[in-house]
């Protein structure tokens, strides 16, 4: 939900000063994560935000038509993505600073019959408008942040669809150029993970019982 999303942008903690330690885990709190362009709260130290239209949500599942020989990945995307996430002064994530928000009415795929279901059967889009991830921690980067290069990343962080929430657990890479974070990560969960019905539609062979949620992000500095 975010890929995602997606959002998409999936990490565990660890202990300052451990080899590889990137941000650590911080206290759960009511996420209300401020709009971009807003001044950082106190306890803020670096905060970035998502550059506009520069970043997607996509979902994957296996699936087999009738009349296809071979299964296929079904695959539904969206650009309407939202959020922040900020760290403070030790690289610990602050969580209720720090949200991705996916529309969930707005995954497009190539067949308008597939989006009608999971816009209204699978995320039932009406009484749950957003997909949610609120960020807790992540590893394989440290601040002070690089300038340049790549970097493979873990994060945790929870997942809400449907009104579910669920520890989740995404992997991805991140790019550093020019002050900005770039890069994608992903996690899978099962239909059953967020009590959504596994489609069973005549049109439909069969469906993978596993979701790979997928997010493209651009993360620019709020100064």
């Amino acid at each position: 939900m975010v890929s995602l999303a997606v959002a998409a942008l999936t990490m565990l903690a660890c202990s300052p000063g451990e080899p590889g330690t990137a941000f650590a885990k911080s206290a759960s709190a009511k996420v209300e994560a401020l709009p971009p362009g807003t001044v950082s709260p106190p306890g803020v130290m670096l905060r970035f935000v998502l550059a506009p239209s520069e970043q997607a949500a996509r979902y994957r599942v296996r699936e087999r038509l009738v009349g296809h020989d071979l299964p296929n990945d079904a695959v539904g995307e969206t650009k309407s993505v939202t959020g922040a996430i900020a760290f403070d002064s030790t690289g610990s994530i602050v969580r209720q600073e720090s949200k991705f928000v996916v529309d969930a009415a707005t995954f497009v795929s190539d067949q308008n019959r597939r989006d009608g279901f999971v816009r209204g059967r699978l995320l039932d889009a009406r009484q749950y408008p957003s997909v949610v991830l609120v960020p807790s921690s992540v590893r394989g980067v440290a601040l002070p942040l690089p300038t340049s290069g790549s970097r493979a990343i873990e994060m945790t962080g929870d997942l809400t669809v449907r009104g579910v929430t669920r520890p989740t657990t995404w992997k991805g890479t991140v790019n550093f150029k020019d002050g900005r974070v770039v890069g994608s990560a992903a996690t899978e969960f099962t239909f059953d993970d967020f009590q959504i019905e596994q489609p069973r539609v005549p049109v439909l062979l069969s469906v993978a019982d596993t979701i790979r949620l997928e997010i493209d992000f651009n993360l620019i500095p709020q100064r």
